[in-house]
């Protein structure tokens, strides 16, 4: 077993927001929150906790209890922090669905959370009802959010109707936990796919919230920040805020070290670009897209991107050479990281750049295990399934038993689904990955979601799905058997992809292509042999490319 060289933290076992605005301590009126294009737009944690009560007093009225579950439906703003430590200060659960999700897929996560009201953002009013009429969700429990105030769309009002006063406001006060609560309350349940299966509710605790947060900030600016200093850097927010990754730096991380970010709406590479040359953008949290991004296009010359010094990488393997060549090319130390929802965010840090492709030492306060196939942990340079115990590590899965007992033992250790190996300095590589997740610009892809899709098809007798590198990105494939009488049909590739369009978010489209086969492989025990589907996606990577390469040509 494996334990963090770094010193263990007294983290503390409280409310979020007595963590993020404690008595006795005045939040600053330095604006740390703003809208990238309108920067004049923007929140300092003065504001931020006022508009912060507003919303737990008006939960409060509306007869949302304590425990409920609260879904954001909207693509990043202003107020998305805003909501988030509304909703979780008010001991409630946050849960935010992903903004491209087709109306089925909202359902799903309003089915399993039980949510009893939706703040929906006006461009997706029209999915939120529609999801809500059939869960049986009252319109009265639906808000149109944003950061300007909306007129009323079919019957529904804006959050701000709801909220309380400002007068009202100053009064409240949040209720307090005790650190029994602390650990075992669930502030947020973030959707994952776990190391199988469709996507299951992640249960976080406040405490695991505040534990993420301080063992960042003491990796980040290691050995940590000292009493009333903060670090001077610029950040840009365009990480989903649908997401852990997000959450963590944009509703706690800003809030809790003040340093000054520019939300994006939405990711548009030029946008980002020009975010970091006119805001003087110090220091990025991205997944691997993004340095695809600044390594490939063509118009990151034409900005100043002088300003950075330091790149995060997670939330998906980086490649060592594209690591070093972003380093070389614009000066900047990349750190990588690993972590997954069911660790909040992250648990292996780097406190130092390195060109080795390693993720890092293990942060504060954590144990690790590498163990092989037979359950018994391996040594020093042996590849082993890593397992991880924490204060950062989930509860459970929401109202999913089964899937908590396979993932988390009973004392604790979380299996990651990750192969590791870890030599005699306490470095870790990611070597391998044992669970089936597809990951799709960090954003993780189900196979069994896909399969069960795919099998609605009329002309479709089997299915198996699997994630193929097409020009250094996973993207899904799929290998399908067709019904005996309808393989005269000449069903083509195109047409189930076209078809899968209406069924599925835009990261989970087959753009990996479709492979015609006579039978999907299975095991004796009809598992799909999924080690065999990655080894047929790696065969056949080179042939999906170069069709794909003739297509880009054309366009």
């Amino acid at each position: 077993m494996l334990k963090s060289d770094f010193p263990d933290l007294d983290i503390p076992k409280v409310n979020v927001l007595d963590y993020l605005f404690p008595d006795g301590q005045t939040p600053s009126d330095q604006p740390v929150w703003h809208d990238a294009v309108q920067p004049q737009k923007n929140l300092s944690p003065r504001q931020m906790l006022q508009w912060v009560k507003r919303l737990c007093l008006g939960l409060d009225r509306l007869g949302i209890a304590q425990g409920d579950v609260c879904m954001i439906y909207s693509p990043n703003h202003l107020f998305i922090p805003v909501a988030y430590l509304g909703i979780v200060g008010s001991v409630r659960s946050f849960s935010a669905a992903n903004p491209i999700y087709t109306v089925n897929e909202v359902v799903h996560q309003l089915k399993n959370t039980e949510a009893k009201c939706i703040l929906a953002h006006p461009t997706m009013l029209e999915n939120a009802l529609a999801a809500a009429q059939k869960v049986g969700m009252s319109k009265e429990r639906i808000f149109l959010f944003n950061d300007e105030p909306c007129q009323p769309q079919n019957g529904i009002r804006d959050w701000r109707e709801m909220i309380a006063s400002p007068e009202d406001a100053d009064k409240y006060q949040w209720r307090k936990l005790s650190p029994e609560e602390s650990v075992n309350t669930v502030a947020t349940i973030n959707y994952s796919s776990g190391t199988t299966g469709l996507p299951k509710g992640v249960c976080i605790s406040h405490h695991a919230l505040i534990a993420n947060v301080e063992q960042t900030i003491y990796m980040r600016w290691y050995p940590g920040l000292k009493p009333g200093e903060l670090p001077q850097e610029r950040w840009v927010g365009f990480l989903p805020l649908y997401h852990a990754y997000g959450q963590l730096y944009v509703n706690l991380m800003a809030a809790k070290v003040r340093v000054p970010i520019y939300i994006m709406k939405q990711f548009v590479y030029s946008e980002f670009l020009r975010c970091i040359q006119e805001y003087k953008i110090t220091h990025l949290q991205v997944a691997p897209p993004i340095l695809i991004m600044m390594n490939k296009r063509p118009e990151t010359k034409d900005y100043d991107l002088t300003s950075l010094k330091g790149i995060l990488c997670g939330a998906a393997p980086l490649a060592k050479e594209l690591q070093n060549a972003v380093q070389r090319d614009f000066n900047v130390d990349i750190k990588q990281g690993w972590g997954m929802t069911e660790v909040t965010c992250g648990s292996i840090l780097q406190i130092k750049p390195s060109d080795n492709g390693n993720v890092g030492q293990l942060i504060p306060n954590t144990e690790c295990k590498l163990v092989d196939d037979d359950g018994k942990e391996v040594g020093f340079d042996t590849p082993g399934e890593m397992y991880i115990r924490a204060p950062n590590v989930c509860l459970r899965y929401w109202k999913n038993e089964a899937a908590t007992r396979e993932t988390i033992s009973n004392d604790g250790w979380l299996k990651t689904g990750d192969v590791a190996v870890v030599n005699k300095e306490h470095i870790l590589w990611i070597v391998d990955r044992k669970k089936e997740l597809i990951k799709v610009n960090a954003l993780q892809v189900a196979p069994a979601e896909l399969e069960a899709v795919l099998l609605e098809h009329d002309d479709i007798a089997d299915a198996a799905a699997v994630g193929v590198q097409i020009f250094g990105e996973e993207f899904p494939r799929a290998y399908v058997a067709l019904k005996d009488e309808s393989k005269a049909k000449g069903i083509t590739q195109k047409q189930i992809q076209d078809w899968m369009k209406g069924k599925v978010a835009k990261h989970k489209q087959l753009v990996g292509g479709i492979a015609f086969v006579d039978e999907v492989p299975k095991l004796a025990s009809g598992k799909i042999q999924r080690k065999l589907m990655r080894d047929w996606a790696k065969r056949d990577a080179p042939g999906v490319e170069k069709e794909m390469g003739s297509v880009r040509a054309k366009l």
